[in-house]
């Protein structure tokens, strides 16, 4: 299938990000009676606290340097927008990032932080941001936070750690957002193990791949916005649905309540602090509908409110 990335670009992509992202601890969750032998690959370890600095490294990197000096752009709840930021900064190039009037407050001063210029507007405007792949009036190149060969290239790296790590593993279970994590690092996983399961985590207040899966075809499904900002949306787009269905085995949807408890979980067994996108894996995981054996789940990022992070482990929500 065309704009899968192949595997000698993922391993090209592992040597373009080399000195932007850092490779993750692989560990296991201190949890004894999970329902399968589950481990943790830490993404909220790097330097932006996200897997999104894999992505957005190795998409930078392939911009033509006349290109890049007019700067990039990029449409981002706040994870993207600061891999794009973070790799801008270091080249001392103009970023501007289009983000949803529903991002938290956290990730759009953390975004400010890096000299980034920060758009926010309507949640359809900024959906519409990721199809039309611009916005008026506003130069630079796009960086597609999840629709680009060359994002997804960087975001299979994950696969190739995890199987370097951990040889054996039978399954992984990613969160799904745009599909850019979800399709790269199972692009990686059908070249170096391809017995592997890979299943795309869902939270069940903004699912729109599973429906799409059981109809064939993508679907439009009510969003509500909550702390698992990181991940969801009102639908899924066809050329993510299509690599989807031939990459993965299947989705696994968590109920938001879940989520919560893999949050406070993680952070009791294993001192773990994970956004709602980063722990909602291990909410699929959980449930045992990823099997048995060895389940490595996508700890994706750790960027969550503080006040929120201290009422979800103080069990205040």
């Amino acid at each position: 299938m065309e704009l899968i990335p192949s595997l000698a670009q993922i391993e090209r992509a592992r040597v373009e990000i080399r000195g932007s992202a850092v490779r993750t601890p692989l560990v296991r969750l201190n949890l004894s009676e999970a329902p399968a032998e589950i481990y943790l690959k830490l993404e909220n370890l790097q330097p932006i606290g996200s897997f999104k600095i894999r992505g957005a490294a190795n998409a930078i990197a392939h911009i033509a340097p006349e290109d890049l000096r007019v700067g990039v752009l990029t449409a981002s709840a706040g994870n993207m927008a600061q891999g794009v930021a973070w790799q801008a900064r270091a080249l001392g190039i103009p970023c501007t990032v289009i983000a949803p009037n529903t991002a938290p407050q956290t990730k759009i001063e953390a975004i400010r932080r890096l000299g980034a210029n920060v758009l926010q507007v309507p949640f359809d405007e900024w959906w519409t941001t990721f199809e039309r792949r611009a916005y008026p009036g506003i130069p630079g190149t796009f960086v597609h936070a999840f629709d680009d060969v060359n994002v997804m290239a960087g975001n299979g790296t994950i696969g190739l750690e995890i199987a370097e790590d951990l040889p054996g593993v039978d399954a992984v279970v990613v969160p799904w957002g745009g599909g850019g994590l979800a399709c790269g690092i199972a692009a990686a996983m059908r070249s170096v193990r391809r017995a592997a399961r890979i299943y795309a985590a869902e939270v069940a207040t903004a699912a729109p791949l599973t429906p799409s899966f059981e109809a064939g075809s993508p679907q439009t499904v009510p969003y509500q916005p909550t702390f698992v900002d990181g991940m969801g949306a009102k639908t899924v787009f066809p050329q993510m649905f299509e690599r989807a269905k031939a990459l993965l085995d299947g989705t696994i949807v968590a109920q938001l309540g879940d989520v919560q408890k893999a949050v406070r979980l993680l952070a009791e067994r294993n001192r773990i602090i994970a956004e709602g996108a980063g722990a909602c894996a291990v909410a699929c995981a959980l449930t045992g509908r990823a099997g048995n054996g060895k389940i490595v789940c996508i700890v994706s990022g750790g960027n969550i409110n503080m006040d929120t992070f201290a009422a979800i482990v103080s069990k205040q929500s």
